[in-house]
């Protein structure tokens, strides 16, 4: 069989990720190598996320990699692709989804309702935070960076009342201990893809394709296929205040989507079933513009919560 190189972040999570994939590929009787990549959102830790503008601040100079044929395939969290991939690149698989919810993590309390007023909270999430606030709006949100075990740490020590992170990471690494809610999506949308990984490939090379096939979960790709689709129809990226979730339901592909301004002023939820899951996305996404997200997004940019991405 042949040998596959991955390219891969460096983080905590990330090489988790990577290595989950490579066990799977050995289990095929495929020979793996794994590359560590610096990209430029591991680089910059003292900025949020949202106002650095680099498009694909977590998957380019992996891209680079692919191009330079230093690597065969690369693993990202779905969430942190961007919607439309350079000609040079496909997704040619995502995998089985983890929970793709939010979760609230803290030592004291037992959920978002439980804190007391003015209680800290740490994301550096536009998404979590404009929800957050809709709800609880005396709550103070804190910037929170750093990997899954260094933000653990700060919520143990003290520096929060609680933190908000994706369910999936925390699974993957077994670090649910200090999850106290598994939040509604109905309260926190996710981010589009959030829970799957996206496996990025040269575009035209038919033999890694083939040999990674086994990995693409049909479900998986629907209901990613639904929330990207949704996600590029408002033009934004994943650090900007937009959510999406398309799951099935009694049948039917069903899709939950926000648009928020961060400060939980303005909150637009748009909630559908469809068929076709580019369909029911674009549609959701117009849906939201046309009821004021337009103004929202513009806002967000215009106030300097986030910065448009450059290429």
């Amino acid at each position: 069989m042949a040998l596959l190189r991955i390219g891969s972040r460096g983080s905590q999570l990330a090489l988790w990720q990577a290595r989950h994939i490579s066990d799977l590929l050995r289990a095929k009787g495929h020979t793996v190598e794994l590359e560590v990549i610096k990209t430029t959102g591991d680089k910059i830790t003292d900025v949020a996320l949202a106002k650095v503008g680099t498009k694909g601040m977590f998957t380019k100079e992996i891209e680079e990699a692919l191009v330079e044929n230093r690597v065969d395939l690369a693993v990202h969290s779905l969430k942190d692709l961007p919607t439309e991939l350079a000609g040079d690149f496909e997704i040619a698989a995502i995998t089985e989804r983890e929970n793709p919810r939010d979760v609230f993590c803290s030592v004291k309390f037992a959920g978002i309702e439980e804190l007391p007023r003015g209680a800290n909270v740490g994301t550096s999430s536009l998404r979590r935070q404009a929800q957050l606030m809709a709800i609880r709006p005396d709550l103070k949100i804190q910037p929170l960076r750093g990997n899954v075990d260094t933000r653990l740490c700060k919520l143990e020590a003290g520096e929060y009342d609680a933190i908000i992170l994706a369910a999936a990471g925390l699974s993957r690494l077994g670090k649910m201990q200090l999850v106290r809610q598994v939040i509604p999506v109905e309260v926190m949308t996710p981010a589009a893809g959030q829970g799957a990984l996206g496996i990025e490939i040269r575009r035209g090379d038919a033999a890694t394709r083939s040999q990674i096939a086994f990995l693409d979960n049909a479900a998986a790709r629907t209901s990613t296929t639904c929330e990207r689709a949704l996600l590029n129809r408002l033009g934004g990226g994943c650090q900007v205040p937009i959510g999406a979730l398309a799951e099935m339901r009694n049948g039917k592909l069903h899709l939950e989507s926000v648009v928020a301004d961060p400060d939980g002023s303005k909150v637009l939820r748009d909630s559908r079933d469809g068929e076709d899951p580019e369909t029911l996305g674009r549609e959701a996404g117009a849906s939201l513009l046309s009821r004021g997200g337009d103004k929202i997004l513009e806002d967000v940019y215009g106030r300097g919560f986030a910065v448009l991405p450059q290429p």
